[in-house]
């Protein structure tokens, strides 16, 4: 099958094009280059592959260059992995952030409807655009907030409220592409991500929290480093995804089509794989024989106290579940670090 990645040499889209490439599929690897670490992944990608495969340095807002090499290359299936996805920046560049995600994503639905309306579009949304959710209702325990009345997480039936400009934005290509699907019949899917993390991955204070606290473990090593900071309790609480997970949910997406087309899913590690701050950091201590030093912050506006995913509908309909666990994709995440060269 023909793939078009967009947002190729960020981290998912840096380890979708590995797997597909080692497969042997046709690639098409889509980045402006823009991001921190995108370069490192680009080097690595023809390190590992060679010249089997083509790069294209283009920006999705560039509506006329997409729709040309959509024409051209007529894939069988699109993952639109491009976006802008610090909640910082949304805030302190909203139009710039508008561009990236929601017009970014428009320009490559319109170029799929205009010149191969039977490529396969699936999407990476988030879980923001639930919005803070503060109106649940939350228990407390020594080390994380709880949902009573959500056993087994929130699914896709959640009320929509993109609340900051990241998640209005991500929201309305969100929807957008699942409209393309119920007006022009684009078989297209979305995923509303959890945290994800994993090896190509350049972390960073506002974005890929797994990553950065992984190097401020090892960092915690040496007893000069000065203390972190982190927003809140610390008891606030996500569902993690392993990369090596997170992949193939696009491939179960693709193989089970005909279910999986105008369909959102809710895509995280579940409850089995949640895990709040503090637990992680005592995790973290554990793997690293560390003492990790923080001083909290305020918390940020809209901040989720609470996100897991429930995952049974993904399960249900494309057959896809978490292989790795939290200890065993953090072990790796760890090692990824090192090689960064931060050092324990």
């Amino acid at each position: 099958m023909s793939w078009l990645i967009t947002g190729g040499c960020g981290f998912v889209g840096t380890n979708l094009a590995d797997s597909l490439l080692s497969q042997g599929e046709e690639v098409v690897v889509l980045d402006n280059l823009s991001r921190v670490g995108s370069r490192e992944n680009l080097n690595w990608l023809r390190s590992r592959h060679g010249e089997d495969w083509r790069f294209a340095e283009l920006d999705t807002r560039d509506a006329d260059a997409i729709a040309n090499i959509v024409k051209e290359t007529k894939p069988d299936a699109i993952a639109q992995l491009a976006g802008q996805v610090a909640m910082t920046t949304s805030v302190s560049n909203p139009r710039l952030d508008f561009e990236v995600n929601a017009l970014g994503t428009l320009n490559i639905l319109e170029a799929v409807r205009l010149h191969s309306p039977t490529t396969v579009v699936m999407f990476s949304s988030t879980n923001k655009v639930y919005g803070s959710l503060e109106n649940l209702q939350y228990e407390e325990t020594q080390t994380r907030y709880i949902l009573p009345e959500y056993p087994r997480g929130l699914d896709e039936s959640l009320q929509l409220d993109g609340y900051s400009p990241y998640g209005c934005s991500k929201l309305t290509a969100d929807q957008y592409v699942r409209d393309y699907y119920r007006i022009y019949g684009i078989p297209t899917v979305v995923f509303r991500h959890s945290s994800m993390y994993g090896g190509r991955q350049f972390a960073t204070y506002d974005q890929g929290w797994i990553g950065w606290f992984c190097q401020k473990a090892l960092e915690m090593k040496n007893p000069n480093a000065e203390p972190f900071t982190i927003s809140g309790n610390g008891k606030q609480v996500r569902d993690v995804l392993y990369t090596d997970d997170l992949i193939e949910v696009y491939f179960a997406a693709l193989k089970h089509i005909k279910i999986s087309a105008g369909q959102i899913y809710n895509i995280g590690g579940g409850l089995n794989n949640s895990l709040s701050l503090l637990e992680l950091f005592k995790i973290l201590e554990k793997m690293t024989d560390s003492s990790l030093r923080f001083n909290p912050l305020n918390w940020r506006r809209g901040d989720q106290k609470v996100f897991i995913a429930n995952i049974s509908k993904a399960e249900k309909e494309i057959q896809w579940k978490p292989q790795f666990t939290k200890i065993e994709g953090l072990r790796k995440m760890l090692s990824w670090s090192r090689e960064l060269g931060y050092s324990s």
